[in-house]
């Protein structure tokens, strides 16, 4: 009809995602090659990481340095669009993951970037860059603190490091790998700067720093960077610079290719890196869902339990850690929590409350890792006690004290309040109100001034251009705050059960009820119907594989604790000094029950970097030489003992067989709860990786595509025989993701979620799932404390003919014993065919 809107696009939801990590060592083409497998398997959209032009040598991409281009390191767009037509031609799809928060700053491999060092605040790229160029900083005003040299700057002039070099047809400063450029305005005749007049000029401390004093930029020695630094960042990564994507130049330049490539009917979805760093997520969510409306969007938002998505982000949900948190308790054992938090007390001597430890570890953030992001937002509140006398005598040191007292009491990563409206959401207020509360309670001797400052400007009692840039900095600091506290040193110091340690998780919270499970999976299907789930991520600490074996500690604490006393008392003679500390040794500990078989290599590599990140004795800032020698003899000397590894190999091998039915569970639950059920890399068989890079390693997919074919002629009791191969996991995803490809209205975000009922003395560790009324999931739990038999306990199934999709077993519906449901499989998928 004439004059009539253009109907919005169909919305594409992907029936399961396979990550892919892209890199020079695995490119497009090697994705290609593996497309036929990824379709054998049922996956129905390739998801890969940043496809945009990176740092050289980026094995992860997400150090973005060119949004506008293909990188290189990956392939060609020739490479991109065979690859697209592959999945195309056989009815599969790609989803790409996108950083519009932040750019790596490497160099001229970043021309924005560049371009701002080179023409300061006159850049056209200036404003793309979130730099405060008046910051009250020696030496940065109107110029930016680049923090890279390692020493102090005076020594590295006097040492003749920095250097002039002609490089791609001009001068530029050179500092080992670093590159810098040059203002045109600032040079002397070109032409009489040839390569002796350089080297003359380089070996003059004095005039190199003359030149230098000229430039846009200031170079710094990189601890200065930890107080002073001028721009945001990424995190405390200075490497990595906070873009200004809530203006729109900004966000056309940074998805002019993103826009092009859905335009062409490249792409099918979207996954946003860390929104929670943007100034304004809602307009930006806005913007994007406008650029592409038919894209399945998911948002990586960390919510903390009871949290929910802000309701006017127009996404289909987010990247699923909240999935990994629910789906893990349920394999915890509540009887265990008593017993493993007394022994960790007894055995490390550290507190045993998380809420504690976090509070700690937040402060410590704030006042080692944040604190030039502190600094701006002080000074922002400085601006508004200038301005009334009533709260002219506030000092800094009052406001730093109330500002990071807040930040440590507020429950969640952040809020999203929005100047441009009149007032603050419901949840924002709940979440607000709590951390104001519990922050004057535990500062009573502070002017109550600074906390009424602080509640007037974050609940929109008070506004102006001041108070509107604190609100805004302010979230956009919390989140940053609570990752680092949370995920980078309070799961790295609260190790009672490091299985609950993970993005997204509650180490507090211990267990989780199969009818707590359907709960949060029927409200997150109302909102989000079509949120990914998750069991391993790139930013996981340990796969989920890894985290299901860790959680049946939770079932035999007693046993448990009786190998770990023995293991400390074996392995005493290898501490040195009294290192490594015992906290350490107990995450130690679970680590190697949770991924075992591991290397030597693996696991000093993995235990120096928890070292470093709980902060505790080592850091990255502060490493502390001796203590990490100490844990690398130590973890080099135990995985060397012979008595040891056999003490422990006894421990862990009658416990494998629990293990195995327990993350088919797992699996089997990620395939048919409401959602779009994602797979990391390599996660189709018994996955064992920890921390990255450690879950980066090489996938041998040769060996999975044999393993898919093999299984057409073998029976399910032969899968189950072979399972220490992982048979077991490939054979239950392949049936699975089959059963939703043939019957997709079953597994509709919309679909009816429920419990079967359960009856019986064994009625705790069993759960059956039910979609629609049709599909059936039928899953062990809590499998060690169960003992040998099911007893008298017994599943309900609604009436009429179901059909095991794993066996082909036919049932009548009704009440069964459990083992009926089960038969030859440890986990079981009935279909209902009819109602008769």
């Amino acid at each position: 009809m004439s004059g009539q809107a253009p109907s919005a696009p169909e919305r594409v939801v992907p029936r399961a995602t396979y990550r892919l990590q892209l890199h020079g060592q695995f490119t497009l083409p090697d994705a290609l090659r593996r497309v036929p497998y990824l379709h054998a398997l049922g996956i129905s959209h390739l998801y890969v990481s940043p496809l945009t032009s990176a740092c050289p040598g980026s094995t992860h991409g997400y150090d973005v340095c060119d949004p506008t281009r293909l990188n290189p390191e990956l392939g060609t767009e020739e490479d991109l669009a065979a690859l697209v037509a592959e999945l195309r031609r056989r009815g599969m799809g790609l989803v790409v993951d996108i950083v519009p928060n932040h750019m790596g700053i490497c160099g001229p491999h970043n021309p924005w970037w560049w371009d701002l060092l080179k023409h300061g605040p006159a850049s056209r790229f200036a404003r793309y860059f979130d730099v405060e160029w008046e910051a009250p900083i020696p030496d940065c005003r109107g110029r930016v603190l680049l923090p890279v040299l390692g020493d102090l700057y005076g020594r590295v002039l006097a040492r003749g490091e920095v250097k002039l070099v002609r490089e791609s047809g001009e001068i530029r400063v050179a500092y080992h790998q670093h590159r810098f450029p040059l203002d045109p305005e600032t040079l002397p005749d070109t032409a009489d700067l040839d390569d002796p007049a350089l080297a003359a000029l380089s070996a003059d401390p004095e005039a190199l720093h003359a030149l230098l004093e000229r430039q846009h930029y200031s170079l710094a020695w990189w601890r200065r960077g930890l107080r002073e630094l001028n721009y945001r960042r990424f995190f405390d990564i200075a490497s990595l610079a906070g873009v200004r994507v809530e203006d729109p130049e900004v966000f056309e330049a940074g998805h002019t290719l993103i826009r092009r490539w859905y335009e062409k009917g490249w792409i099918d979805g979207l996954r946003v890196d860390h929104p929670d760093g943007l100034r304004d997520p809602t307009a930006y969510f806005q913007r994007l869902r406008a650029l592409a409306p038919g894209a399945w969007i998911v948002a990586e938002k960390i919510l903390q339990p009871d949290e929910t998505l802000p309701e006017d982000w127009p996404v289909d949900g987010t990247t699923g850690y909240e999935f990994i948190r629910r789906v893990t308790g349920l394999f915890v054992d509540p009887s265990g929590e008593g017993p493993l938090t007394d022994f960790y007390a007894r055995f490390t001597g550290e507190p045993a409350e998380f809420a504690r430890v976090l509070e700690q570890s937040k402060r410590l953030v704030l006042d080692d890792l944040l604190v030039t992001e502190m600094n701006r937002l002080v000074r922002l509140l400085q601006d508004l006690t200038e301005r009334h006398w009533r709260l002219r005598d506030l000092s800094a040191e009052d406001l730093r004290t109330g500002l990071t007292e807040l930040i440590c009491q507020l429950p969640v990563y952040r809020t999203y309040v929005q100047p441009s409206r009149e007032k603050v959401a419901p949840h924002d207020e709940t979440m607000l109100a709590c951390a104001f509360e519990n922050a004057r309670r535990r500062h009573p001797a502070l002017p109550a001034e600074v906390f009424d400052l602080l509640e007037q400007v974050l609940r929109l009692r008070i506004s102006g251009p001041v108070e509107e840039e604190f609100l805004l900095r302010f979230q956009q600091l919390t989140g940053p705050a609570m990752a680092k506290g949370a995920e980078d040193t309070a799961c790295y110091r609260f190790n009672r059960l490091i299985a609950l340690n993970t993005v997204g998780g509650d180490p507090a919270r211990f267990g989780l009820s199969p009818e707590t499970f359907l709960h949060e999976c029927r409200e997150s299907a109302k909102r989000w119907p079509h949120s990914m789930l998750a069991t391993s991520t790139h930013d996981t600490k340990r796969a989920g594989d890894v985290r299901i074996r860790i959680c049946l500690l939770s079932e035999i604490p007693d046993r448990w604790e009786q190998a770990v006393r023995t293991w400390s008392a074996m392995n005493e003679k290898y501490r040195l000094n009294g290192w490594p500390d015992r906290n350490l040794e107990y995450f130690y500990y679970q680590t190697l029950f949770g991924a075992w078989p591991i290397s030597a290599d693996r696991a000093r590599t993995v235990m120096v970097k928890a070292a470093r990140e709980a902060k505790q004795h080592t850091s990255w800032l502060q490493p502390n030489t001796a203590y990490e020698q100490a844990l690398e003899h130590f973890v080099c000397a135990t995985l060397a003992d012979t008595e040891f590894l056999a003490a422990f190999e006894a421990f862990l091998q009658p416990i494998l067989e629990a293990w195995h039915i327990h993350a088919l569970g797992q699996t089997l639950l990620k395939l048919t709860a409401p959602g779009v059920p994602d797979f990391y890399q390599g996660d189709e068989l018994w996955e064992l990786s920890l921390v990255d890079p450690d879950n980066r390693r090489p996938v041998d997919f040769d060996l999975r595509e044999r393993m898919l074919q093999e299984m057409t002629s073998v029976t399910v009791e032969e899968i189950w025989r072979r399972r220490k191969e992982g048979w077991p996991k490939l054979w239950v995803i392949q049936r699975t993701l089959q059963l939703r490809k043939e019957h997709p209205d079953a597994f509709r975000g919309d679909a009816a979620c429920d419990l079967a009922e359960v009856r019986g003395s064994k009625a705790a560790h069993v759960l059956a799932l039910l979609r629609g009324q049709r599909i059936a999931a039928v899953v062990p739990r809590l499998v060690l404390r169960r003992g040998g038999d099911w007893g008298d306990t017994t599943v309900s199934l609604p009436e009429g003919r179901w059909t095991n999709f794993f066996t082909g077993t036919t049932l009548a519906g009704g009440t069964r014993p459990v083992q009926e449901w089960l038969g030859p499989f440890p986990v079981a998928l009935w279909l209902r065919k009819d109602s008769a």
